[in-house]
């Protein structure tokens, strides 16, 4: 299969997927020339997930510097999540499909998959980890809420990956009758760029609020990464504007761009922890979002090109990054991004635009166990 990404992407998936996907593809293809595809798009995202969402200049967490907050967090659900979920729910409707499955780690795609479904009358089933479902038991109950079948994944890690490897075998099953709703830049294409065209609202918006705000471009932007979503949702924004820095920033213990190499996972090619003889290893983070032992191809592409750079924050810069922005700002985010803020302070930059992809309502519990 032909790559998206120069070395990256493509379709590594049984033949009997190949169908539903080249399906997903015309349809894709066809909503991005229909303008009432956008135009339903745009209605639901202003006047039910809550866009634009605003940029706030954090004064007191990074003295020094002006480092401004892309506020999805104040979003319908919490999180960014809710950007590519609506989009593709509207996606499943124009293809008649009744049913979908999604994976979640966080819980936040879940929340945000299960609300959309709700909205449009949709049958939900999310598979989640079940060491995920113990660190995110609000979002559990908001999921069944809202209408969801959560169905608990108990092998391997029981985390992000295997929900996401049940997710596909739902699919494989039921592809007749299902969409999968993916939440992140991850998987076999078109995923990764459907969802990175989806979240690019995020990127869009901050590039011309910051542009009426200071008169300028940001010096960096930087943006916590799993998958990847709400990192690709913001560089888009800034792609072509050379002088403008990305950065990325991974969970130490799931540093796939930073210690991985290229492989095969869920379907796409890009980098992941392997080992030698080509094994997905486990990944740890205290961030159940950003547990996952890959990234979308775009990211790997995007490392490779040298356009964006990738570092990586622990458990206990992340947890530090947390308790000071809820302290200084009055903020509480979501564990998430706290990695891209324990990084953000550290730029040795005038300007600065973080990601925050998340509020942290769902991480107290997993925050209060460990914090002294």
């Amino acid at each position: 299969m032909t790559a998206v990404f120069g070395a990256y992407g493509g379709r590594y998936v049984p033949e009997t997927l190949m169908p539903a996907l080249e399906e997903l593809e015309r349809a894709w293809r066809e909503a991005l020339a229909d303008d009432g595809f956008h135009e339903e798009l745009h209605q639901l995202a202003t006047t039910y997930a809550g866009r634009p969402t605003p940029l706030t200049l954090a004064e007191r967490f990074a003295p020094g510097r002006r480092l401004y907050l892309k506020r999805e967090d104040l979003l319908h659900t919490g999180a960014h999540k809710v950007n590519n979920a609506l989009g593709q729910a509207v996606l499943a409707r124009r293809l008649g499909k009744r049913r979908i499955v999604a994976e979640t780690g966080a819980g936040q795609h879940g929340v945000a998959t299960a609300t959309v479904c709700a909205r449009f009358g949709l049958e939900c089933v999310v598979y989640m980890g079940e060491e995920d479902m113990r660190r995110q038991r609000p979002n559990v109950e908001r999921m069944r809420l809202l209408g969801a079948e959560v169905r608990p994944v108990g092998f391997g890690t029981r985390t992000l990956k295997e929900a996401t490897s049940e997710a596909i075998r739902d699919w494989i099953t039921n592809v007749e009758t299902t969409h999968y709703l993916i939440g992140s830049c991850v998987g076999p294409a078109p995923y990764p760029e459907l969802v990175a065209e989806l979240q690019s609202v995020i990127g869009r918006e901050a590039r011309e609020q910051l542009l009426a705000l200071e008169g300028r471009l940001p010096d960096a932007v930087i943006a916590c990464v799993g998958g990847g979503s709400n990192a690709i949702g913001l560089f888009h924004g800034f792609l072509d504007d050379a002088d403008v820095r990305l950065v990325g920033v991974e969970a130490a213990g799931a540093a796939s761009l930073g210690s991985g190499r290229a492989g095969v996972l869920h379907g796409a090619r890009s980098s992941i922890l392997a080992d030698e003889d080509g094994q997905i290893a486990d990944a740890h983070s205290i961030s159940a979002g950003l547990d996952y032992p890959g990234v979308g191809p775009e990211h790997a592409f995007l490392r490779d090109s040298g356009r964006a750079t990738y570092v990586g924050a622990t458990d206990d810069e992340a947890l530090a990054a947390f308790r000071d922005l809820a302290r200084t700002e009055g903020i509480i985010p979501a564990l998430e991004p706290a990695h891209a803020l324990a990084r953000a302070r550290e730029l040795d930059v005038e300007l600065v635009l973080v990601g925050l992809s998340g509020r942290g309502d769902k991480d107290l519990a997993e925050v209060l166990e460990h914090l002294p």
